[in-house]
């Protein structure tokens, strides 16, 4: 099926077209928003979600962009969307019930195996995903779509709506934090 023909179907609300449009992005999806929640439940929903709104609003896609650079756009929105709302939450009291002692995360990075990380251990892959989530948010979705999605800086840049040139500053940038973040770690 062409990018075509699946827009259209999906506009006319065929169920076989949707069951493409899933089985084709499922996992770019969940690997992108796992990339950027951290969390393979929360990562689940946004994809959920996605492909609601990918559903609900393909009437409004104009072309103007691949269609997989609108649903990664949709699915770092989404993801956003359900940190900042996490980050709300601890605001007002509720960090109590998600951090232990000494401030360590109650709930751990689960066993997972995603395709855009080569390592030959589980905790060299938790503890990359730990100090990945501690960068600034645009390069977190830099890094995580260029290293992790292996998209091309041209195609973060038109995920992130930004000129190549932002994206390749913000993984130099991205790069020499988590050198920072991982050395800090080994003290």
């Amino acid at each position: 099926m062409t990018e075509f023909e699946l827009i259209e179907g999906l506009r006319k609300g065929d169920e076989a077209a949707f069951r493409y449009l899933v089985d084709t992005y499922q996992d770019r999806v969940y690997n992108t928003a796992m990339g950027i929640v951290q969390s393979a439940e929360d990562a689940e929903d946004v994809a959920q979600e996605v492909f609601i709104q990918v559903f609900r609003s393909i009437g409004a896609f104009k072309a103007e962009s691949k269609l997989s650079t609108w649903i990664y756009r949709i699915t770092t929105t989404r993801s956003l969307d359900l940190l900042r709302s996490r980050k709300s939450k601890k605001r007002f009291g509720f960090i109590q019930r998600l951090m232990g002692e000494n401030n360590e995360p109650v709930q751990e990075i689960p066993d997972f195996n995603h395709p855009g990380i080569q390592l030959d251990r589980k905790e060299n892959a938790t503890r990359l995903f730990k100090v990945i989530g501690k960068l600034p948010e645009n390069q977190k979705i830099a890094f995580t779509l260029h290293k992790l999605e292996d998209l091309s800086y041209q195609e973060v840049s038109d995920v992130m709506g930004t000129t190549v040139a932002a994206v390749e500053s913000l993984m130099h940038r991205a790069k020499q934090n988590l050198r920072k973040l991982l050395e800090n770690e080994n003290d």
